[in-house]
C-alpha cells in the first residue's frame, strides 16, 4: 500500500431487521472514516446471510466470496454487532469465521488492519460484554482494535434513518472510531508488517 492510494474501510455487521439501530451506528462510524478521506463499503443485514462456515468445504457461495474479497481488499474494518444475550450475533460471528479463508494470504486474517468495534444493545451489560467479545475475536484474527471502542445502550440512545443520533457524544465517539481506523491504515502505508503464520 502506498501513501497516495485511497484507504479502503469495510463496514461489517448489523442485523436482519431493516434499518436496525446497529446498522445505523455502523453508518455513523463509516461517515467518520469518510470524513478522514477513506472510501467505505458496507456488508450488512441480509448480505451476511451465509451458510455456516465450514473450513473443510471447497465451494463458497457467491455472497461468501464477495465478503472474503471485501475483507481482503480492506485496509481497515469496522465491525458492529447487536448484543444478543451478552455476545455478538450468530450472523456477525459466522461472517467473521469466513475470515479464516484468508489464512494462506500474504496478509493473513486481519493482519496489519485496524479494526473498529461497536456493540449495540438495549442495556449496558449486553453492550459492554458484546464489545469485549468482539475485541477478543479481533485479536484472534490478528487485527488491531482501535483505542476507542463503542458500547451503545439503545435504552438511552437512538439513531434515525437520516443518520442522526440522539446523543452528540455518542455520534462523536462513533465517528472517532471510523477516523482511528483510517489513521492506523495510513500509518501502515509506510510500514510493512511481515506476515508470520
Amino acid at each position: 500500500m502506498t501513501a497516495t492510494r485511497a484507504i479502503k474501510v469495510l463496514g461489517l455487521g448489523g442485523s436482519l431487521r431493516e434499518g436496525s439501530q446497529s446498522e445505523r451506528a455502523l453508518r455513523v462510524a463509516l461517515a467518520g472514516a469518510e470524513e478522514a478521506g477513506a472510501i467505505t463499503t458496507a456488508v450488512t443485514g441480509r448480505q451476511l446471510v451465509l451458510p455456516f462456515y465450514d473450513a473443510a468445504a471447497e465451494e463458497r457461495t457467491p455472497e461468501a466470496v464477495r465478503l472474503v474479497e471485501a475483507v481482503r481488499e480492506a485496509d481497515g474494518v469496522i465491525i458492529v454487532s447487536p448484543g444478543y444475550h451478552g455476545g455478538p450475533t450468530g450472523l456477525v460471528k459466522n461472517a467473521l469465521d469466513y475470515v479464516e479463508d484468508l489464512r494462506q494470504d500474504t496478509r493473513p486474517y486481519l493482519h496489519g488492519r485496524a479494526v473498529g468495534l461497536i456493540a449495540v444493545a438495549y442495556g449496558w451489560q449486553a453492550a459492554v460484554t458484546t464489545l469485549d467479545q468482539l475485541r477478543t475475536v479481533a485479536h484472534a484474527l490478528r487485527g488491531w482494535p482501535t483505542p476507542m471502542g463503542g458500547a451503545v445502550n439503545t435504552a438511552e440512545v437512538t439513531f434515525d434513518a437520516a443518520g442522526g443520533v440522539s446523543e452528540d457524544k455518542v455520534a462523536d465517539q462513533l465517528r472517532l472510531i471510523g477516523r482511528q481506523v483510517v489513521e492506523f491504515a495510513r500509518a501502515q502505508a509506510s510500514v510493512e508488517f511481515p506476515a508470520s503464520r
